[in-house]
């Protein structure tokens, strides 16, 4: 019987250069396209913004005529009063969305493969997904109803409990501030973020577990040493882009819930400050230096933390 002929490295069509190949693929190439496009002309195209960095930007005088001034505003950003209390909210705002936000949907998947009963594992995916896809304009408005001093649904909890006299303003204490956005933060999104570990779950061997059971394996010991290591690419990629976004320690959410200047020393990060400095105030060359550093920083925390994971054999590239 003649056995089938292997496509080796000197089969004609591999010999073919990349056009040839491009054109023998033309309807799958065609379907990347669109995306190509998308990206090119709303990240790399916009990219040449970032002249302004490196300029006294005037809208009248555009990228060509505005003149040069190097570092300028770079200095101007380090050397400026808000700087280190703007660093410090943004990384501790980062930091407890990463370490709080980041396992907890990790958490909530492995407790729902944990569930029996489809109805109440569908029921309780239903509700725990459905604030993703809420505006911050209606999350926030929601929380500042729950913890309104007036008739607020918090408040009179505490005092029917007798934890508390009088109701207290927790809007305009900057104390609880970073609570409450971190636990507004995964409330929103803890659902959402944990359908790809639940997918992740659902692809593990079963009769990994089946032999676990019959060595005496408890639920407990097979996600440790089965649920847990069987996921740990999945988890591994979805923090290097964790760690890639850790400067991202929000915008919307921040702007709506600390409307209060009370709390602009906590939660004034980054992003807030370069809208509120830079945007507002027409600094357009001193809010882009302030992004573009953020923005250097974020890539060079993405590729380290891209290079420690490529000793587990799990990385992005």
């Amino acid at each position: 019987m003649p056995q089938p002929e292997m496509q080796s490295d000197n089969h004609p069509y591999r010999r073919k250069g990349p056009v040839v190949r491009f054109f023998k693929q033309w309807d799958i190439q065609l379907m990347a396209i669109p995306a190509l496009l998308f990206i090119m002309v709303f990240s790399y195209i916009p990219m040449y913004g970032l002249l302004m960095a490196f300029q006294d930007y005037s809208l009248f005088r555009g990228f060509l005529d505005s003149p040069w001034v190097g570092l300028k505003h770079f200095e101007m950003f380090f050397a400026a009063p808000e700087f280190w209390n703007v660093m410090r909210n943004t990384l501790v705002i980062s930091l407890l969305k990463l370490c709080i936000g980041f396992p907890a949907p990790i958490l909530l998947a492995l407790m729902l493969n944990e569930v029996g009963r489809k109805v109440f594992k569908r029921l309780v995916q239903t509700i725990s997904y459905l604030p993703h896809f809420l505006s911050w304009v209606i999350v926030s408005g929601f929380v500042l109803s729950i913890l309104s001093t007036d008739n607020g649904s918090l408040n009179i909890l505490l005092q029917k409990l007798n934890l508390i006299e009088e109701p207290v303003n927790f809007m305009s204490e900057p104390k609880y501030f970073w609570s409450i956005l971190v636990a507004t933060n995964v409330w929103k999104e803890i659902g959402f973020s944990s359908i790809v570990y639940l997918a992740a779950i659902a692809g593990v061997n079963p009769h990994l577990y089946e032999a676990a059971s019959m060595d005496g394996a408890s639920r407990i010991r097979q996600i440790v040493s089965i649920t847990i290591p069987s996921i740990m690419p999945v988890i591994i990629v979805f923090s290097i882009l964790a760690i890639g976004n850790f400067l991202n320690a929000g915008f919307e959410d921040i702007i709506l819930l600390a409307g209060n200047p009370v709390l602009r020393e906590v939660s004034d990060v980054i992003d807030t400050y370069v809208y509120r400095i830079g945007i507002q105030n027409n600094r357009y060359s001193y809010a882009t230096a302030a992004g573009l550093f953020k923005a250097v920083i974020s890539v060079l925390m993405l590729a380290g933390a891209n290079y420690l994971a490529r000793r587990s054999g799990n990385s992005l590239w």
